[in-house]
């Protein structure tokens, strides 16, 4: 038995008593409470870590009202989930500002048409703290819904369709798709198209404007197919845009998995890319430098975006009143694809 102090695992009384402090006071300490003096805290530590003592999170939450928890949303199949480099750039930014916390991460993924209500029960159930939204779709009521819930919730971008003011992350989609679309101009390409993402997603929305602000400007034809962010997706909307558009000689892709199935539909169409036909995309994902030719791409910091919605989420939690968005900018990374 670790500190010679009975049998089982170590209490609350335990650690008191080695500590040389009242009971109550190893219950501020575990539970963070500010209203205690340095070196009592440092005392209570000694102990805890001299006996072995593991708080008892239930009864812990019962008197916080707190459940150490977040829950990391992701209205998408899983399919998508564990094969879009997105997510897991995300996740590890999530990840990497949460260890240092006793903030514990649950991953919720819901297939796009799946149970919001089921979904909101549980958030509203107490069973985390809070909660950050990516990938979501401005479908039904469910967005506005969430805004709405008694909780601290960060957006990973805005949400569609949400009338009442949020905290939200993001990069400057609209600036990012323009920049890509001039930069296939400066190269002297005049017949340019564009698989873009779903309209129910604030990216594939914003990503569309900026190729449409740009060509407008430009006073050129536009050409548009429809993807979902997803390689099948991709390669259809590929297909259907090079259809009823065969001379095109410039594509911009709303992300860079779709982007690598546009560059094997033009593969398999006899295209040569970029000489006949230049392509870039969109995330500068580790995708970009698995293709032939490698992916000119569009670089949002997807590590640092997960790692800014998890400091928000703190900051929420810890009672600061962010309603705000958050806007980074986009890089161009220019590779052999354009």
């Amino acid at each position: 038995m670790q500190g010679g102090l009975g049998s089982g695992s170590p209490t609350l009384e335990q650690v008191a008593a080695l500590a040389g402090v009242s009971r109550a006071t190893v219950s501020r300490v575990v539970n963070g409470s500010p209203k205690v003096l340095p070196e009592t805290v440092a005392a209570v530590e000694r102990a805890i870590g001299e006996l072995g003592y593991v708080p008892n999170r239930a009864a812990r939450a019962l008197v916080t009202r707190r459940t150490d928890s977040v829950a990391l949303v992701v209205p998408e199949p899983d399919s998508r989930v564990f094969s879009d480099p997105f997510f897991a750039g995300i996740l590890r930014g999530i990840s990497m500002t949460l260890a240092p916390t006793s903030s514990q991460l649950v991953l919720l993924i819901e297939p796009a048409e799946g149970d919001d209500q089921r979904l909101l029960r549980y958030l509203r159930g107490g069973h985390v703290d809070g909660a950050i939204i990516v990938s979501h779709h401005g479908r039904d009521n469910v967005l506005q819904e969430l805004a709405q819930l008694p909780l601290p919730i960060v957006f990973s971008a805005r949400p569609l369709g949400v009338e009442v003011p949020v905290a939200s992350v993001d990069v400057d989609n609209v600036a990012g798709a323009r920049t890509a679309v001039e930069y296939l101009l400066s190269k002297g390409r005049r017949k340019l198209g564009t698989v873009a993402g779903p309209l129910d997603m604030t990216a594939g929305l914003d990503r569309l404007t900026g190729y449409q602000e740009a060509m407008k400007e430009a006073g050129i034809e536009q050409a548009v197919a429809y993807g979902d962010f997803t390689a099948d997706g991709g390669e259809q909307a590929t297909l259907r845009l090079l259809d009823q558009h065969p001379d095109l000689d410039g594509i911009f892709v709303a992300n860079d998995l779709m982007a690598t199935a546009t560059l094997r539909v033009l593969s398999h169409l006899g295209k040569r890319v970029p000489e006949d036909v230049a392509v870039v995309g969109f995330d500068d994902s580790v995708v970009a430098t698995t293709t032939t030719p490698m992916l000119t791409t569009v670089r949002q910091p997807v590590e640092k975006l997960g790692a800014r919605l998890a400091e928000m989420l703190l900051a929420k939690l810890a009672g600061a009143d962010l309603t705000s968005p958050e806007i980074y900018d986009t890089e161009l990374i220019i590779r052999g694809s354009a």
